[in-house]
Protein backbone atom coordinates (compact mmCIF):
# COMPACT_ATOMS: atom_id res chain seq x y z
CA UNK A 1 0.00 0.00 0.00
CA UNK A 2 1.42 3.24 -0.87
CA UNK A 3 1.58 5.73 1.91
CA UNK A 4 3.60 8.49 0.11
CA UNK A 5 1.78 11.69 1.12
CA UNK A 6 0.64 14.15 -2.08
CA UNK A 7 2.74 16.90 -3.04
CA UNK A 8 0.93 19.87 -2.96
CA UNK A 9 1.10 22.27 -5.86
CA UNK A 10 2.68 25.34 -5.53
CA UNK A 11 1.07 28.21 -7.08
CA UNK A 12 3.98 28.32 -9.80
CA UNK A 13 5.19 25.30 -11.19
CA UNK A 14 8.43 25.33 -12.24
CA UNK A 15 7.59 22.60 -14.87
CA UNK A 16 4.72 24.78 -16.10
CA UNK A 17 6.71 27.63 -16.93
CA UNK A 18 9.52 25.26 -18.15
CA UNK A 19 6.77 24.02 -20.72
CA UNK A 20 6.04 27.73 -21.77
CA UNK A 21 9.45 29.06 -22.07
CA UNK A 22 10.22 26.03 -23.77
CA UNK A 23 7.47 26.63 -26.19
CA UNK A 24 8.74 29.70 -27.04
CA UNK A 25 12.37 28.81 -27.44
CA UNK A 26 11.14 26.32 -30.13
CA UNK A 27 9.46 28.72 -32.09
CA UNK A 28 12.25 31.32 -31.82
CA UNK A 29 14.58 28.89 -33.65
CA UNK A 30 12.09 29.02 -36.27
CA UNK A 31 11.90 32.95 -36.32
CA UNK A 32 14.41 34.68 -35.22
CA UNK A 33 15.49 36.40 -37.84
CA UNK A 34 12.66 38.22 -38.90
CA UNK A 35 12.21 39.26 -34.69
CA UNK A 36 15.54 40.13 -34.68
CA UNK A 37 15.76 42.64 -37.46
CA UNK A 38 12.67 44.08 -36.49
CA UNK A 39 13.30 44.96 -32.92
CA UNK A 40 17.21 45.61 -33.41
CA UNK A 41 17.13 47.52 -36.99
CA UNK A 42 14.12 50.17 -35.89
CA UNK A 43 15.48 51.61 -32.84
CA UNK A 44 18.90 51.51 -34.49
CA UNK A 45 17.47 54.21 -37.09
CA UNK A 46 15.88 55.96 -34.68
CA UNK A 47 19.43 56.75 -32.87
CA UNK A 48 20.94 57.14 -36.17
CA UNK A 49 18.29 59.44 -37.70
CA UNK A 50 17.98 61.61 -34.40
CA UNK A 51 21.53 61.88 -33.22
CA UNK A 52 22.91 62.67 -36.47
CA UNK A 53 19.92 64.92 -37.38
CA UNK A 54 19.49 67.05 -34.12
CA UNK A 55 23.23 65.89 -33.40
CA UNK A 56 24.38 68.66 -36.05
CA UNK A 57 21.79 71.35 -34.49
CA UNK A 58 22.51 70.69 -31.01
CA UNK A 59 26.23 69.73 -29.97
CA UNK A 60 25.62 68.87 -25.88
CA UNK A 61 22.40 68.24 -23.78
CA UNK A 62 22.48 67.70 -20.15
CA UNK A 63 26.49 67.54 -20.24
CA UNK A 64 26.82 64.69 -23.01
CA UNK A 65 27.33 64.52 -26.82
CA UNK A 66 23.62 64.28 -28.07
CA UNK A 67 24.29 61.40 -29.59
CA UNK A 68 25.33 59.95 -26.49
CA UNK A 69 21.95 61.47 -24.78
CA UNK A 70 20.00 59.83 -27.51
CA UNK A 71 22.23 56.63 -27.40
CA UNK A 72 21.47 55.68 -24.02
CA UNK A 73 17.68 57.00 -24.35
CA UNK A 74 16.99 54.77 -27.61
CA UNK A 75 17.37 51.76 -25.43
CA UNK A 76 14.33 52.27 -24.09
CA UNK A 77 12.14 52.94 -26.83
CA UNK A 78 14.02 49.46 -28.43
CA UNK A 79 12.52 47.86 -24.76
CA UNK A 80 8.79 49.14 -25.81
CA UNK A 81 8.99 47.91 -29.02
CA UNK A 82 10.07 44.49 -28.06
CA UNK A 83 7.64 44.13 -25.45
CA UNK A 84 4.64 45.92 -25.58
CA UNK A 85 4.19 45.17 -29.50
CA UNK A 86 5.32 41.11 -29.10
CA UNK A 87 2.21 40.76 -26.17
CA UNK A 88 -0.21 42.75 -27.97
CA UNK A 89 0.11 41.52 -31.40
CA UNK A 90 1.45 38.12 -30.40
CA UNK A 91 -0.96 37.33 -27.27
CA UNK A 92 -4.12 38.64 -29.46
CA UNK A 93 -3.47 36.40 -32.16
CA UNK A 94 -2.62 33.30 -30.22
CA UNK A 95 -5.75 33.55 -28.21
CA UNK A 96 -8.22 34.15 -30.90
CA UNK A 97 -6.90 32.95 -34.15
CA UNK A 98 -4.75 30.21 -33.46
CA UNK A 99 -5.89 28.40 -30.58
CA UNK A 100 -2.35 28.42 -28.71
CA UNK A 101 -3.88 29.25 -25.61
CA UNK A 102 -6.31 26.93 -25.51
CA UNK A 103 -3.91 24.03 -25.95
CA UNK A 104 -1.81 25.19 -23.40
CA UNK A 105 -4.15 25.44 -20.66
CA UNK A 106 -5.47 21.73 -21.56
CA UNK A 107 -1.77 21.16 -19.81
CA UNK A 108 -1.07 21.37 -16.09
CA UNK A 109 -0.59 24.71 -16.89
CA UNK A 110 -2.57 27.65 -15.35
CA UNK A 111 -3.22 30.62 -16.62
CA UNK A 112 -1.58 32.86 -14.31
CA UNK A 113 1.58 30.39 -14.95
CA UNK A 114 1.06 30.78 -19.05
CA UNK A 115 0.83 34.75 -18.82
CA UNK A 116 4.17 34.79 -16.30
CA UNK A 117 5.74 32.91 -18.97
CA UNK A 118 4.91 34.27 -21.86
CA UNK A 119 6.50 37.89 -20.01
CA UNK A 120 9.63 36.29 -19.06
CA UNK A 121 10.43 35.10 -22.32
CA UNK A 122 9.23 38.97 -24.16
CA UNK A 123 11.08 40.22 -21.42
CA UNK A 124 13.89 38.20 -22.18
CA UNK A 125 14.58 39.52 -25.59
CA UNK A 126 13.86 42.63 -24.40
CA UNK A 127 16.91 42.83 -22.27
CA UNK A 128 19.08 41.56 -24.91
CA UNK A 129 17.25 43.89 -28.03
CA UNK A 130 17.70 46.59 -26.01
CA UNK A 131 21.37 46.79 -25.90
CA UNK A 132 21.69 47.09 -29.67
CA UNK A 133 21.65 51.19 -29.86
CA UNK A 134 24.00 50.86 -26.73
CA UNK A 135 26.16 49.27 -28.90
CA UNK A 136 25.71 50.86 -31.91
CA UNK A 137 26.41 54.48 -29.47
CA UNK A 138 29.33 52.76 -28.50
CA UNK A 139 30.93 52.01 -32.29
CA UNK A 140 30.37 56.21 -32.31
CA UNK A 141 32.21 57.03 -29.54
CA UNK A 142 30.14 56.49 -26.59
CA UNK A 143 32.83 55.79 -23.09
CA UNK A 144 29.78 53.70 -21.09
CA UNK A 145 31.18 53.34 -17.23
CA UNK A 146 31.37 49.68 -15.85
CA UNK A 147 27.68 49.61 -14.24
CA UNK A 148 26.62 49.42 -17.93
CA UNK A 149 26.42 46.00 -17.42
CA UNK A 150 23.18 46.71 -15.13
CA UNK A 151 21.47 47.95 -19.10
CA UNK A 152 20.22 43.91 -19.79
CA UNK A 153 18.62 43.97 -16.38
CA UNK A 154 17.31 47.23 -16.63
CA UNK A 155 15.79 46.19 -20.02
CA UNK A 156 14.71 43.03 -18.98
CA UNK A 157 12.63 44.70 -15.74
CA UNK A 158 11.13 47.41 -18.26
CA UNK A 159 10.54 44.63 -20.90
CA UNK A 160 8.37 42.76 -18.03
CA UNK A 161 6.31 45.40 -17.31
CA UNK A 162 5.58 46.13 -20.95
CA UNK A 163 5.29 42.66 -21.75
CA UNK A 164 2.42 41.93 -19.37
CA UNK A 165 0.84 45.86 -20.13
CA UNK A 166 0.53 44.43 -23.71
CA UNK A 167 -0.64 40.65 -22.75
CA UNK A 168 -3.67 42.75 -21.16
CA UNK A 169 -4.56 44.72 -23.76
CA UNK A 170 -4.71 42.29 -26.00
CA UNK A 171 -7.40 40.50 -23.66
CA UNK A 172 -8.76 44.04 -23.69
CA UNK A 173 -9.57 44.75 -26.84
CA UNK A 174 -12.43 43.76 -28.94
CA UNK A 175 -10.96 43.72 -32.21
CA UNK A 176 -7.30 43.75 -33.44
CA UNK A 177 -8.44 47.32 -35.42
CA UNK A 178 -8.58 48.96 -31.89
CA UNK A 179 -4.53 48.59 -31.86
CA UNK A 180 -4.24 51.82 -33.60
CA UNK A 181 -6.11 53.74 -30.78
CA UNK A 182 -3.25 52.08 -28.45
CA UNK A 183 -0.67 53.05 -30.54
CA UNK A 184 -1.69 56.60 -31.08
CA UNK A 185 -2.67 57.48 -27.58
CA UNK A 186 -0.84 55.40 -25.69
CA UNK A 187 2.39 54.14 -27.27
CA UNK A 188 3.62 57.06 -28.72
CA UNK A 189 2.96 59.07 -26.15
CA UNK A 190 4.79 56.93 -23.68
CA UNK A 191 8.42 57.37 -25.67
CA UNK A 192 7.85 60.92 -26.62
CA UNK A 193 7.59 62.20 -23.16
CA UNK A 194 10.58 59.94 -21.63
CA UNK A 195 13.22 62.16 -22.08
CA UNK A 196 14.51 59.68 -24.39
CA UNK A 197 15.45 62.52 -27.15
CA UNK A 198 14.97 66.25 -25.34
CA UNK A 199 14.88 66.39 -21.52
CA UNK A 200 11.87 66.57 -19.94
CA UNK A 201 12.99 69.82 -17.91
CA UNK A 202 12.55 71.68 -20.88
CA UNK A 203 8.94 70.33 -20.57
CA UNK A 204 5.67 72.21 -19.24
CA UNK A 205 5.55 71.42 -15.37
CA UNK A 206 2.00 69.24 -16.08
CA UNK A 207 4.44 67.11 -18.72
CA UNK A 208 7.35 66.91 -16.16
CA UNK A 209 4.74 65.63 -13.73
CA UNK A 210 3.10 63.21 -16.17
CA UNK A 211 6.17 62.21 -16.98
CA UNK A 212 7.04 60.93 -13.54
CA UNK A 213 4.29 58.32 -14.16
CA UNK A 214 5.89 57.23 -17.20
CA UNK A 215 7.55 53.68 -16.38
CA UNK A 216 9.67 54.10 -20.00
CA UNK A 217 10.98 57.28 -18.00
CA UNK A 218 12.09 55.92 -15.45
CA UNK A 219 13.80 53.09 -17.75
CA UNK A 220 15.76 56.19 -19.24
CA UNK A 221 16.99 57.53 -16.54
CA UNK A 222 18.21 53.96 -14.99
CA UNK A 223 20.04 53.41 -18.29
CA UNK A 224 21.81 56.84 -18.46
CA UNK A 225 23.11 56.51 -14.74
CA UNK A 226 24.19 53.00 -15.47
CA UNK A 227 26.35 54.50 -18.59
CA UNK A 228 27.28 57.74 -17.43
CA UNK A 229 27.54 57.10 -13.38
CA UNK A 230 24.89 55.94 -10.61
CA UNK A 231 22.74 57.67 -8.35
CA UNK A 232 21.70 55.34 -5.47
CA UNK A 233 18.97 56.88 -4.00
CA UNK A 234 17.29 57.78 -7.09
CA UNK A 235 17.82 54.53 -9.14
CA UNK A 236 16.59 52.71 -6.19
CA UNK A 237 13.21 54.89 -6.64
CA UNK A 238 13.40 54.25 -10.43
CA UNK A 239 13.55 50.69 -9.95
CA UNK A 240 10.83 50.47 -7.34
CA UNK A 241 8.34 52.59 -9.62
CA UNK A 242 9.27 49.63 -12.85
CA UNK A 243 8.83 47.02 -10.35
CA UNK A 244 5.29 48.17 -9.07
CA UNK A 245 4.20 48.48 -12.58
CA UNK A 246 5.24 45.33 -13.84
CA UNK A 247 3.05 44.08 -10.61
CA UNK A 248 0.25 46.33 -11.30
CA UNK A 249 0.06 44.79 -15.12
CA UNK A 250 0.99 41.19 -13.69
CA UNK A 251 -2.67 41.26 -11.62
CA UNK A 252 -4.19 42.80 -14.98
CA UNK A 253 -2.95 40.80 -17.01
CA UNK A 254 -3.95 37.53 -15.52
CA UNK A 255 -7.21 38.95 -14.28
CA UNK A 256 -8.15 39.88 -17.78
CA UNK A 257 -6.70 36.79 -19.25
CA UNK A 258 -8.22 34.19 -16.92
CA UNK A 259 -12.28 35.92 -17.92
CA UNK A 260 -10.97 35.20 -21.45
CA UNK A 261 -9.81 32.11 -21.82
CA UNK A 262 -11.41 30.20 -18.64
CA UNK A 263 -14.29 32.66 -17.79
Amino acid sequence: MNTAPERRLRYFEPAALAGVLTHEFTLFRRFWPSNTFASVVEPTIYLLAFGFGFGSLVAVVGGHRYIDFVGTGVVATSVLFTSAFTGLFQTFFRRTHQGTYGAMLAAPIDTHELVLGEALWIASRAGVYGCAPLLVAVGFGLRPGPAVVLVPAIAFLTGLGFALFGIWLSAVIPAIDAVNYIISAVLTPLFLVAGTFFPIGNLPVWAQRAAQVNPLYHCVELVRHAVFGLRPLLDLGHVAALALFAAAMWLLAVRRMRQRLID
